[in-house]
């Protein structure tokens, strides 16, 4: 015999996001609960990354009392108003052990009382009015609203003939005695590909590492999902000559040879040739997809970039599903290899955002904000000391952003943390109120900075005004002036190698000047 329970909100994974989630539906006292197939929070990392090492920083000494600031180099602490627990209390390791993430999960969950009900693997979710989530035992949860939280729980599969007979990433043997004197590809070009061949260079005779384009670099993309310096030893064993290699091309097909795999690899460097290499072991590092399988067809979300997210409005919802939220690494469709809403250090403000969206938009919980007198003075201050200790635009920079929305009769309010994209479609609808014009504040890279090695002092570099900051390729702040939706004018404040905008010459005066300009139209 099957129970029914009902809530306002069902959230469906009780990893990272969904913790962050709960806590923030648990301080705002919502009806909710979070479902979790495992029987303990964080099952995820109980197995991944594979080789136990996370490279998410953990920055303990820091020099700085200012919690907020901390967490700019603290990437693995969920938000809480009490800053407790914080993961930096828990190892002093740079790169952590996946282990000890798991331990604070666990302790995340206690400390803060989260309603987490285990063990509860959700097998169907329906819509015949509200949602309706089904598990294993046939027990139903009904619930107005459902956030996914699941991450990407299915490995991605390339469309290449023979991948049946590659290991993938999730089930391969971690172990680098089981590849002693073979010869390894490693299809893919993310952190899991060179995490796995570095664990393999003193075991494996030969290593090649295989995937279409160019390799990128996350010190010269800024995307801390491209390569990272902790994974890169094995392009030292490429260059230097060690016998392994980086293919720049497109696998094609696997079959079996033998008892070896014939691999044909399509070079994109010399015209597509295709050469044929015998492997003793085919590797699949290719990541992993949303799985979407377990919604009934009248409630299943669209997918997106090769189908491996689900679609998302500017408010982590469904694009056809109303009511169907999304929070944490499935949200990086909104910044696909831009900004950071794939990782812990990203989407935990993602998942504050949108908690401030569901709660304006259903619980008249307005977004919370702060008075100012609308002067050039008293707004370019509010900036000022905003942008300086702000660890939320830091991260997800040039996604989210601080606002000044300034009314017809001058007064401002200062507003943070509002998505970009959401900001604009928002003050169209009217959500934020009377709007004469706004000020959107947000931390970016500039133009073309992925593209600029920033260690070559002979690449050249643009010289920057300091009057309006405008060519800086470091993260620095930059404020746009709107009305009615438009771009009106935009100020860059100059770039600081130590991050400190407060320069009354270099970076104060410029922005007070750059708002008195816009005074006479926006302050009227």
């Amino acid at each position: 015999m099957s129970s029914q329970e009902t809530f306002d909100y069902l959230v469906v994974g009780a990893g990272p996001a969904g913790l962050q989630m709960g806590y923030f539906l648990a301080r705002a006292g919502r009806s909710y609960l979070i479902l979790e197939a495992g029987e303990a929070p964080g099952s995820f990392f109980t197995t991944f990354p594979r080789h136990r090492q996370m490279i998410s920083n953990n920055k303990v000494h820091t020099g700085w009392s200012d919690p907020e600031l901390n967490l700019r180099v603290d990437w693995n602490s969920l938000l809480t108003e009490e800053n407790d627990p914080l993961f930096t209390r828990y190892t002093p390791r740079y790169f952590p052990p996946a282990d000890v993430f798991v331990r604070y999960l666990g302790d995340f969950t206690t400390r803060h009382g989260l309603a987490i009900r285990f063990g509860t693997r959700i097998v169907e979710i329906t819509r015949p009015d509200d949602f309706v989530l089904r598990d294993q035992d046939g027990t139903t949860y009904r619930a107005r609203r459902v956030i996914m939280a699941t991450g990407v729980s299915r490995p991605y599969i390339p469309d290449i003939e023979g991948a049946e007979l590659a290991e993938h990433y999730a089930g391969m043997d971690v172990d680098p005695a089981a590849y002693t004197d073979q010869k390894v590809l490693v299809i893919g070009r993310g952190n899991s590909a060179f995490e796995t061949a570095d664990n393999l260079i003193e075991t494996a005779a030969v290593i090649h590492v295989a995937g279409p384009g160019s390799l990128n670099l996350a010190w010269q993309t800024h995307f801390v999902g491209h390569l990272r310096a902790v994974n890169n030893n094995f392009l030292d064993t490429y260059q230097l000559k060690s016998q392994n290699a980086l293919l720049d091309g497109r696998i094609l097909s696997i079959r079996r040879d033998g008892d070896k795999l014939a691999v044909r690899v399509s070079f994109q460097r010399v015209d597509e040739v295709v050469k044929e290499i015998r492997y003793d072991r085919v590797l699949l590092a290719t990541g992993f997809r949303f799985d979407a399988s377990i919604f009934a067809p009248e409630c299943r979300p669209e997918l997106a970039i090769k189908d491996r997210f689900p679609a998302q409005t500017a408010a982590w919802e469904s694009v056809n599903v109303p009511g169907l939220h999304f929070a944490g690494t499935i949200t990086q469709v909104r910044d696909f290899k831009k900004s950071t809403s794939g990782f812990i250090h990203g989407f935990r403000y993602g998942v504050r955002a949108l908690h401030r969206i569901l709660e304006h938009r259903h619980h008249d919980v307005p977004w919370p904000s702060r008075e100012l007198d609308g002067s050039p003075e008293s707004i370019a201050k509010a900036v000022i000391e905003r942008v300086n200790r702000t660890s939320a635009l830091w991260q997800m920079f040039g996604f989210l952003s601080d606002v000044v929305f300034v009314a017809p009769d001058g007064t401002a309010r200062y507003v943070e943390e509002i998505p970009v994209a959401y900001l604009h479609e928002a003050v169209a609808r009217g959500e934020f109120g009377d709007v004469d014009a706004y000020y959107a504040v947000t931390l970016e890279y500039g133009a073309d900075h992925d593209k600029v090695n920033p260690f070559d002092i002979t690449a050249g570099r643009p010289s920057q005004d300091r009057a309006t900051g405008l060519d800086g390729r470091y993260l620095h702040p930059v404020v746009r002036r709107y009305r009615a939706g438009e771009l009106v004018s935009e100020h860059h404040v100059t770039e600081n190698l130590e991050n400190e905008w407060d320069s009354e010459q270099v970076h104060q005066a410029p922005l007070r000047e750059y708002l008195r300009a816009q005074q006479p139209v926006s302050l009227s």
